[in-house]
């Protein structure tokens, strides 16, 4: 095939991108080579957008192993133990075809993991779909949380947490953003650099095929009417190769025979070979005739580009072949030595003999494009001035019922209870609460995580939305009695190249440092997902943002079920009554204009340490942070999972009951305490400067707010958990 401009453009390079590599060769490439670059050079791998703004990003922190830059970031938890961590996209390829690319995202970020030498102890998600009215929104769904399920679920991983949300930006994209937590021994980390010079290269896993190919390049491309036609680029998963190939490199891992590992992800062979190689300053000659393929007369151009899964690349000491091989051989693997490492700082690959790639590493690496876009400021919206007449015809327990059984606030129990979260036998805070916690099994640690995102405020001002997803995962933590350690975000936007998309990165990416700084909460690891769109039209700006914190004695786990009558519930930080980008404002008034709530970082971190203490010592029975809903939304399910009820005080504040109740102020918590113990904990918040008030009694059944509410907790239990299996079995 004669390579030309046209070529390189159908391969979603830039006509500029095909002048530099032209240039750089001093030639024109062969049709292998320009698939190389095509793969190397897109968003997906290179981080060609996005890469100048995460730099400003904080990484570093005092319990950090790793961070950026690896196929997961670390964590140190103590006693020699490290959690390996990492969140990932599959977007695209979940939009093709749910099942398969929801789960091939879950396999590929457990390989990441995995590949690092720690086994797999928990997985979460995070997904987004369109309206519920939209036709395609139900079987997405169903084949999203299907391919998930059978995945997770086949390799003998919890599943301990998640997300679930619906909005109309996402009836052409939906979003799938897969998370996995490992557990290795922090001196038994193994990383993606290569070393040494003749080493051997070697492949293990599965055969390779056709399918996935272009599969990065897609993941960097906007969709259209011909969306079908992507199917062929969506891989296809086998759960049970994955738990041997798990199993086999863990044998392998036992002694010093791995010099480097890389898993085959995004561009397969291609960004393996590529990345191991420049980050070890190292050449690679590579033959692909020894490369096990399951398909006849597969060219170079496909076995490179083939994102085939559950497969590995590894750079062995010389001289333990045979024992590798034997591991391998025993767990029904393939394996075979395709090559070897050099001093060439070239990739050189061959088939039948013949050179089909020449190419210096650096110009697929550290030559790749770095654009710094132009992007246009979010101006912070106006409030809304809402009157007292919108609320004269309300009824707080017509609007309580109504936003319980809202798409976005209902239970997601139908989703969860097809994920197997109880397997391997560590899970003790199950899907549902505010974060998901599994012991560190044989110890008394406990490890809690959760994910988070907002495209709403996002979207209203992207620069508060960032900060704003961040102290969300923060309060989670804290509120089952975890300390935050670091965490891993997915970065979903439209297309960097208008400026309001861009601007929407920047702005957000620069809120989530910010915070992320203030509150010593670094970023390990992450993803950038850009060209979220359909026909130009593009989501709404959603950052993921995966929390990890460390628990040292699970027995101090807390849950957000209320537990004993006559305990007292008090409401931490102050209620100013923030309506505007509310779930009230958005399902009750209709109003969807506006700025989100303000983040005051001091109070997110002074309020969330002190409750921390209060957990510490014992204080806190349960608790429960107050986010999308408001007040009511957060005390009802605090009394829907324990099944409780509460008498709500009369507020104090001259706010308007509705906005008291539904707004959506940051930094704020419910606890539950004792009667006998409310002089020292007012004496510890009152000593930190912590704004609290008490907000009502636990009693038998029912929520109570004299002349307002009266409810059983089944009525509202029923409201909050029917909506989506009535949706889903419609």
């Amino acid at each position: 095939m004669i390579v030309n401009e046209k070529i390189a453009l159908d391969l979603g390079l830039k006509k500029s991108e095909y002048k530099e590599i032209c240039n750089l060769l001093n030639r024109v490439p062969n049709i292998t080579e320009l698939a190389l670059f095509s793969a190397m050079w897109n968003e997906h791998c290179s981080y060609k957008s996005s890469k100048i703004h995460l730099k400003k990003l904080p990484t570093n922190g005092d319990k950090v192993i790793q961070g950026p830059g690896e196929n997961a970031g670390v964590i140190d938890i103590g006693d020699n133990d490290a959690i390996v961590f990492k969140i990932e996209s599959h977007n695209h390829p979940s939009f093709i075809e749910p099942y398969q690319g929801a789960a091939t995202g879950v396999g590929g970020i457990m390989r990441d993991v995995f590949t690092m030498g720690a086994r797999p102890i928990a997985n979460l998600n995070s997904i987004h779909f369109g309206s519920t009215q939209h036709k395609k929104t139900k079987n997405l769904l169903r084949g999203v949380v299907h391919g998930i399920g059978g995945y997770g679920n086949c390799m003998g991983i919890p599943t301990i947490a998640g997300q679930t949300c619906f909005d109309d930006s996402y009836n052409g994209n939906i979003l799938v953003n897969a998370m996995t937590l490992g557990l290795v021994n922090k001196n038994k980390i193994f990383y993606s650099k290569a070393a040494g010079l003749n080493k051997p290269v070697i492949y293990v896993g599965s055969k390779t095929g056709r399918d996935g190919i272009h599969g990065a390049s897609m993941a960097s491309a906007k969709f259209d009417d011909k969306i079908e036609e992507k199917k062929p680029t969506v891989q296809v998963g086998d759960p049970f190769t994955e738990k041997l190939l798990l199993e086999a490199c863990l044998e392998l891992m036992k002694d010093d025979s791995i010099i480097s590992i890389q898993d085959m992800g995004a561009a397969g062979l291609t960004s393996s070979s590529i990345e191991m190689a420049s980050k070890g300053n190292l050449g690679m000659e590579l033959n692909l005739n020894k490369v096990p393929c399951r398909e006849l007369n597969m060219t170079p151009y496909e076995i490179m580009l083939s994102e085939s899964q559950e497969r590995m690349l590894i750079i062995l000491e010389s001289g333990k072949e045979d024992k590798a091989k034997k591991i391998f051989d025993k767990w029904n693997l393939d394996f075979a030595v395709i090559g070897k490492t050099t001093n060439t700082n070239k990739i050189e690959i061959y088939f039948y003999n013949n050179k089909v790639v020449d190419i210096p590493i650096k110009f697929l690496s550290d030559k790749a494009p770095e654009y710094d876009r132009k992007w246009k400021k979010t101006k912070l919206p106006a409030k809304n001035k809402f009157g007292k007449e919108i609320y004269k015809n309300l009824k707080i327990i017509d609007v309580l019922k109504k936003i319980l059984a809202s798409p976005n606030i209902c239970s997601k129990e139908w989703i969860w209870q097809q994920y197997d979260h109880t397997v391997m036998g560590d899970t003790i805070q199950k899907p549902g609460g505010d974060a998901g916690v599994v012991r560190v099994h044989g110890t008394n640690k406990a490890i809690a995580a959760s994910i988070d995102s907002s495209a709403d405020y996002c979207f209203a001002h992207p620069m508060t939305g960032g900060k704003q997803i961040v102290c969300e995962s923060w309060r989670n933590m804290i509120s089952v009695g975890a300390k935050p350690i670091a965490i891993t975000n997915c970065l979903n936007f439209g297309n960097p190249e208008k400026e309001k998309n861009m601007g929407e990165f920047v702005e957000c990416v620069q809120g989530i440092g910010e915070a992320c700084k203030y509150l010593d909460y670094p970023i390990v690891s992450g993803n950038v997902s850009f060209y979220n769109e359909t026909k130009d039209k593009g989501i709404k700006p959603t950052p993921s943002i995966g929390g990890v914190g460390l628990i040292k004695d699970y027995k101090k786990m807390i849950s957000m079920g209320l537990s004993i009558v006559d305990n007292l519930v008090l409401i931490i930080g102050k209620t100013e009554g923030h309506i505007d980008q509310s779930i009230f404002a958005r399902e009750i008034l209709n109003q969807k204009k506006g700025p989100p709530p303000e983040i005051n970082l001091f109070n997110e971190k002074n309020n969330g340490l002190t409750v921390l203490k209060l957990i510490d010592e014992g204080f806190v029975k349960s608790a429960h942070d107050i986010s999308t809903g408001g007040l009511m939304v957060a005390i009802s399910k605090m009394c829907i999972n324990g099944n409780k009820g509460i008498n709500i005080k009369k507020p104090d504040s001259l706010i308007n009951y509705f906005e008291y109740f539904f707004g959506e102020d940051q930094g704020r918590y419910l606890i539950e305490i004792e009667k006998k113990d409310f002089k020292k904990v007012k004496s510890i918040l009152e000593k930190n400067s912590v704004y609290f008030n008490e907000i009502g009694i636990i009693i038998e059944k029912n929520i109570i707010l004299k002349n307002e509410l009266d409810v059983t907790i089944d009525e509202l239990s029923k409201k909050n958990k029917t909506w989506l299996i009535d949706f889903m079995s419609k």
